[in-house]
């Protein structure tokens, strides 16, 4: 990780490729860079959330979770290099059972939405379900390919305990800003065309 860009604009992409953290090049339309863009994108979706007013521990959680998904998105670009451990799925596992303690049982589904920054933590979460699904492919690639260096499962339970812990945001952020979950009516039949 000893590489630092001074230069942004290489023109090295200009074939369609891109280089990986090993000094290798693949396509851009290669699973390994699509599970590497959608973390980036998930990051910089719990860049927005964190413009909202939040709590300090909830601000907090999400700034360490930003840090974790750099370091995912490394791991992902380094074949056969770690970064995310097990250390890193008991802090998203204490963080889950902290904040869903809290909250009333569910015994509806419910809707993205309610406040503001619970509707952006639903966005955060569905990018991560996307972002967990690219890392699957890249995984079932990597090991169909009986490649050297086989993905580590560590990043694939992150993702998944990581959208877990947003949806439970997305709720606690609701009730900080004084309303609750939006639940879905299965019951509302037909609507008025």
């Amino acid at each position: 990780m000893g590489n630092r860009l001074s230069k942004i604009a290489t023109r090295t992409g200009d074939d369609g490729t891109t280089g990986l953290g090993d000094g290798s090049r693949v396509r851009k339309d290669d699973l390994r860079i699509a599970a590497i863009g959608d973390i980036d994108e998930l990051n910089s979706q719990i860049g927005v959330l964190l413009c909202e007013t939040l709590p300090d521990d909830v601000r907090a959680a999400l700034t360490a979770i930003q840090h974790d998904l750099f370091d995912l998105g490394g791991e992902l670009c380094i074949p056969g290099h770690t970064l995310v451990t097990d250390a890193h799925l008991a802090r998203l596992d204490g963080w889950l059972a902290d904040y869903n303690a809290a909250l009333p049982p569910l015994k509806e589904f419910i809707l993205p939405g309610g406040s503001r920054a619970a509707a952006l933590a639903h966005v955060c979460r569905s990018v991560c379900r996307r972002a967990e699904r690219a890392v699957v492919a890249l995984g079932a690639q990597v090991a169909s390919a009986g490649q050297s260096a086989p993905l580590a499962d560590t990043p694939r339970r992150y993702v998944n305990r990581l959208s877990d812990l947003l949806f439970v945001l997305a709720r606690v952020l609701n009730r900080v800003n004084g309303g609750d979950d939006v639940y879905w009516h299965h019951d509302r039949g037909a609507s008025a065309g």
